[in-house]
């Protein structure tokens, strides 16, 4: 029986062959590795990934779909909102010390997700994801660029990142609205220590109003924190380096 999309789980099928063989060489499975993916979906992506590594383990909230993935002998379903999933949790229940993680993630949370991930990434060896192309360009964006935003700086201080592939809308059934890509995020070997807490509330600050200078936003935030260091104010959110906001939280 055909599954139906649907609209709430924010689902779209990855149907192109040639895609699909090109994300899998993106990702380059190894027999063996301890690998979870994503939404698998009608298992697309699924398939050749467990053909090459021999067991996977996959993370499903639509029940049906679910039912279906365990029919596969070698597959683990994790029937779950992955907002709701502990990957250190997992990869201790895996006994490894780090996971791969992939997936053609729901569009409508993608930043919650990536962001449940940052919570866990100790545990990530690398992640490999289809998302909508407009966020990837956000996440991979360098200072003084329309692009870059709170996303780039709170990713970029922990990955190191890189668009690898343009999927079009047409690769899909139903088709999406929008251009897809896919995304290599691997967490840097020495990240600065920094609290990550207080790094969002700084940056969330920071871009609050990305159009005013900073005097208005961050420099306010910083005064009532008594910041009595050097740090330029007369510029804007985007025109500040990753390190810069690394180094002001730091001080802090």
């Amino acid at each position: 029986m055909k599954h139906i999309a649907r609209k709430r789980f924010g689902q779209h099928f990855l149907t192109d062959g040639a895609i699909i063989e090109s994300i899998i060489d993106a990702i380059a499975p190894q027999a063996g590795e301890p690998m979870v993916e994503i939404g698998p979906g009608l298992a697309a992506m699924t398939q050749p990934l467990v053909e090459r590594l021999g067991h996977l383990h996959v993370i499903e909230l639509d029940r049906d779909l679910a039912a279906r993935l365990r029919e596969h002998p070698h597959l683990s379903v994790i029937e779950s909102d992955v907002l709701r999933v502990d990957f250190t949790q997992l990869a201790a229940d895996l006994k490894t010390p780090k996971l791969r993680v992939v997936g053609n993630l729901p569009y409508n949370i993608s930043s919650p997700i990536l962001f449940h991930l940052l919570e866990h990434v100790a545990v990530v060896q690398d992640q490999h994801f289809m998302l909508q192309k407009e966020v990837i360009d956000r996440m991979v964006a360098k200072p003084s660029t329309s692009d870059y935003s709170r996303l780039s700086v709170m990713l970029q201080w922990r990955y190191d990142m890189e668009n690898v592939l343009f999927v079009p809308p047409e690769s899909f059934d139903p088709p999406p609205r929008v251009d897809s890509a896919v995304v290599r995020m691997v967490p840097l070997a020495e990240p600065p220590l920094i609290n990550v807490k207080l790094m969002e509330e700084m940056v969330k600050t920071a871009f609050s109003q990305r159009r005013k200078l900073l005097r208005h936003t961050l420099g306010r935030w910083l005064e009532g924190r008594n910041f009595a260091g050097q740090f330029d104010v007369q510029r804007r959110a985007e025109e500040v380096p990753v390190a810069e906001y690394v180094a002001l939280v730091q001080s802090l």
